[in-house]
This record gives structure tokens, sequence and C-alpha cells, in this order.
């Protein structure tokens, strides 16, 4: 089991996911070559991946240490970077999912008051706030981090706490608290609210194909975050649980490597769910892999063009519509029972 089923499975999650999570980055990076614009959806994803492919970096010393019984063999300062990035990159994955979800409320709830809020520059500007918050949530890895004399002789990677007896209860209640139960109330509200308002409400029919648009990204913002609490809901479920318990018996170890699989996974499944929900995002893809002299036949200007407005942000068409609005007198949204 531990010799080979387990680094077998994680061996698959971190071949697949690396190479799921580049193709993301890739396609998204490869789109400034067409002169469009990042969207705000494309910034989170962006960045969404970045931290999944940082995450997954670090499962081949994971398969390392489970091949070797759990001796570490690559230094106290190589243990204390990928036990802090672990870390960082878990509650990092919660924040960006916070915001996502908090820019879909603004996007299906306030779609034209939102218009000047919702830019890429100020998308950019949270992000960077976001990378910055969960580095501090972790100083005490960074300064707790370190090797344990096993009882073989050799040493592992742990987190070397001061008092264990009472250090890590409360830092379990710390780590969950803030990269699972908060974020997790925090996005089932706002989605509540989003579900409210799309089932109250009807548009105009010009607003039509922006609001199937709107839809559509909601639909794969919430798969994401239901994706994300449901693989990592096992992990700190017996995290909590082994806070009660002395002498973990053998089928809880074995159910907590399954979690922790079940989490790395959760960074592997993402990309696909990209290509799978996102239309938008097959037709970037296609267009970041097609051979340079068949990116533009017919004319290059009109191709640029038509790309761009397929891909135009949320924003910009919904300016365009409400200058629509105001011209032709048409009807705002009306609420209805």
């Amino acid at each position: 089991y531990a010799n080979v089923i387990m680094p077998s499975i994680y061996g698959i999650i971190c071949f697949l996911g690396i190479i799921g999570n580049c193709i993301v980055i890739y396609t998204i990076v490869k789109k400034t070559k067409f002169r469009c614009k990042h969207t705000v959806p494309d910034i989170f994803i962006f960045n969404l991946s970045v931290v999944d492919l940082l995450f997954l970096l670090g499962m081949p010393f994971l398969i390392h240490q489970l091949l070797g019984n759990g001796s570490w063999h690559f230094g106290a300062t190589l243990c204390t970077i990928i036990t802090a990035l672990d870390t960082h990159s878990q509650i990092t994955s919660t924040n960006i999912l916070t915001v996502m979800t908090l820019d879909r409320y603004l996007a299906t709830v306030h779609p034209l008051k939102s218009t000047y809020l919702r830019t890429p520059c100020i998308a950019a500007f949270v992000i960077c706030l976001v990378w910055l918050l969960s580095f501090l949530t972790i100083i005490p890895v960074w300064m707790y981090a370190g090797l344990m004399p096993l009882n073989d002789g050799s040493v592992g990677c742990a987190l070397l706490l001061p008092n264990p007896a009472t250090d890590i209860y409360w830092f379990t209640l710390y780590q969950f608290m803030l990269a699972f139960a908060l974020p997790l109330v925090i996005i089932c509200v706002v989605y509540f609210k989003i579900l409210q308002h799309m089932s109250t409400t009807v548009a105009p029919l010009p607003q039509r194909s922006v609001r199937v648009r709107t839809k559509k990204v909601t639909r794969m913002a919430v798969a994401i975050c239901s994706t994300f609490f449901v693989c990592w809901a096992p992990f700190y479920f017996l995290q909590l649980v082994q806070l009660g318990i002395d002498k973990p018996p053998i089928a809880f170890f074995y159910a907590y490597n399954i979690a922790i699989s079940l989490g790395y996974a959760n960074s592997c499944i993402n990309p696909f769910l990209y290509i799978a929900l996102s239309e938008t995002f097959k037709r970037q893809f296609m267009i970041a892999i097609r051979p340079a002299h068949e990116q533009f036949r017919v004319n290059n200007s009109m191709t640029e063009a038509s790309v761009c407005l397929k891909l135009a942000p949320e924003s910009t068409q919904q300016t365009q519509l409400s200058r629509e609005y105001s011209h032709n007198s048409l009807p705002v949204t009306v609420a209805v029972h």
C-alpha cells in the first residue's frame, strides 16, 4: 500500500495535474498574441492554475517520503520551503475561489453598476493582496517546519511546534477555519444570493446573450468551488478527528492517505473542468495550439477582431448594451415573483 499503490496514485495525479495546469497557463498567456485583453475570469483562472501547479510540484517529495517510510533526504531548508509552499497553496486556492465567487456576485446581481469595478487592473490588484495575505497567514509554518528524528535513525520533515500538546490543537483549528470553514460559509451564502437573484429576475431581450454567458461562467465557478470543498472536506474532517485520538488505528492511516490524495486530485481536476464547461476556453485553446502559418488565412485584422469580440470581457459587453438601452429607451431589469 505505502510502497506501490499510493505512490502510483500520487504519480498519476501529479503527471496529469502538471500537464493540465500547464495547458491552462499556456492558453491564457498565448491570448495576448492576438491583442485581446485578459478578462477578469482569465486572471482568476490563471492564478488558480499557478497555485495548483506549485502545489503539485511538491508531490514528488511526498512520493519519495512514502517510498522511504517517511524519511527526508533533502535537507532542512528544502523541508521548510516545501512544507510552507504546500500550506500556502491550500490557503491561496481557497482565497482565490472566495474572490472569484464575489466577482460572480457582482457580474450577476449588479452587472451594470460593477462595470468600473470589475476590471483586469483591479482584479490583478486583488489577486496580489490574496497572495500577500496568504503568505502572512502561514508564518507559523515558516517558523516551525523542520527535521524530526525518526525511530530508525533517519529524519523526517514535519511541523515542530513548541508545545505539541496544545499547539497542535490550536494550529489545526486555525488552519481549518482559515482554509476551509470560513471560506465555505462565505461562498455558500454568496452563491445562494446569486441563485436567488437569477430565479427572480428577467432581463430585456438584447441583454439575454450577456446573461447566458454570465450563467455559463457562474456555472463553471460553482463547479470549481464545489469540487474544491468536496475534495478537501475529508482531509479537514480527519484532521479534526485526529485531535481526539491518541493512537490512530491502521484504518485511519489508510483513510488519511486517501484524503490527502483527494486534496491533490483537486488541483488535477480543475483544468479539465475549464475544458469541459467553458466554450470560451476551448476556443482559446484551439487558437493557441494552431500553427502560426494557419492562424490568419483570410484577413489578419478581421480575424483578430472576431477573436477579441468572442472573448470580450463581460464588462465591455455590458457597457455597450447599457449605451444601447439609453439610446433606445429600453426597460431596465424587472423583479418578478
